[in-house]
């Protein structure tokens, strides 16, 4: 399948609903891929099960603190930088890209990469939705390594990454992040068409356009978007997803530190009568709790929206006074394997509260 133009608006919103707060803005993904598009250039999606098993996939992403890629606009050639370092190292060339996450800008880097290189993006991802650090992949938990890790800059500068854990991948790489002020455009994970089968979460690319398609359709068919996202979802392997509280923001704390967006959101619920929600957040949404009650949950998706539009809100974007809906959707059955939590489940990221599936 070719990615039409007409279709990146609603891919844009589907990846920013996935991307669970984090993941950066994809607007400014989304007007690159436009700019290729309208350059005559081809973004071809292939199916991941028609991969053939022979072939080298490289993701390609950005790495950082989204709130600095407010200041930081990439040109798309520090990918691009990245992904030639890798090849470089391997002395092949790569077959095909794939994003790293489904959620914000890094559904949309890798489709800058193939219109500009002339190859294929799968329509799959290593997490389903967006993760702050780079051994928080499916890919890893599969047995694929991190490296050799490619990075690059704005500036032209590039580092190669070498090293067996995966865990001191994401350690270096965000120290060189942050050298670099704050973000990075980054290829790691080079994995086979065969490890692409078994080590991804499939068909995302195409759950986002649709994801996006109901958010944009419904405000213009003037249906409860909300619900129509509720009944889509249902459907799908992420299977279980409701809206979990509503009310306007009353307190933003939020700082970026180490390479991360830290902080939380509160929500005050509209007519009182409940505890505030209060949304912690590491680049991506972690835990709502409404008081000492668990609302969601890493690894489920909680993503913020307005209510009015019900389009998703980024964690560098929330303001107070805005009224929202926050709505959470449980992952596949590939991010809830016991190795999958120890990778990105709740102790993960040191929460002492345990994982309990929104359909348990």
């Amino acid at each position: 399948m070719d990615l039409k133009i007409e279709h990146v608006d609603d891919l844009c919103t589907g990846a920013a609903f996935l991307g669970a707060g984090g993941g950066g803005d994809p607007y400014i993904g989304g007007l690159m891929v436009k700019m290729e598009l309208q350059a005559g250039r081809r973004i071809q999606i292939l199916d991941p099960d028609t991969v053939p098993d022979d072939w080298l996939v490289v993701p390609t992403f950005m790495m950082g603190a989204p709130t600095v890629l407010l200041e930081k606009i990439p040109s798309g050639e520090e990918a691009i930088r990245a992904l030639r370092s890798v090849e470089g190292h391997l002395g092949r060339t790569a077959n095909a890209t794939l994003p790293v996450e489904v959620g914000g800008i890094n559904s949309t880097i890798p489709l800058f990469v193939a219109a500009r290189l002339g190859i294929p993006v799968i329509d799959a991802d290593g997490q389903g939705r967006a993760f702050p650090e780079l051994q928080m992949e499916t890919f890893a938990i599969n047995g694929v390594r991190g490296t050799p890790l490619g990075m690059s800059d704005e500036k032209g500068d590039v580092a190669i990454i070498l090293t067996e854990d995966n865990h001191r991948m994401e350690k270096i790489a965000r120290a060189v992040t942050t050298r670099f002020g704050g973000t990075a455009y980054v290829a790691n994970y080079p994995m086979s068409g065969e490890q692409v089968k078994r080590a991804s979460v499939k068909h995302t690319l195409t759950l986002a356009r649709k994801i996006g398609g109901i958010i944009n359709g419904a405000r213009a068919q003037r249906r409860d978007p909300f619900e129509s996202l509720i009944e889509f979802l249902v459907t799908t392997s992420y299977s279980t997803a409701k809206a979990i509280y509503s009310g306007k923001i009353v307190d933003v704390d939020r700082s970026t530190s180490g390479g991360f967006t830290l902080g939380y959101v509160t929500i005050r619920a509209d007519g009182g009568g409940l505890d505030d929600c209060k949304i912690v957040f590491q680049n991506e949404n972690l835990t709502a709790k409404s008081g000492s009650r668990v609302l969601a949950i890493v690894p489920d998706i909680i993503t913020v929206m307005d209510s009015e539009t019900a389009l998703p809100i980024t964690n560098e974007t929330l303001r107070y006074g805005q009224r929202v809906v926050v709505m959470a959707v449980e992952v596949p059955a590939i991010m809830k394997t016991p190795d999958a939590l120890k990778q990105f489940g709740p102790s993960a990221f040191g929460l002492t509260d345990e994982y309990v599936p929104m359909s348990g």
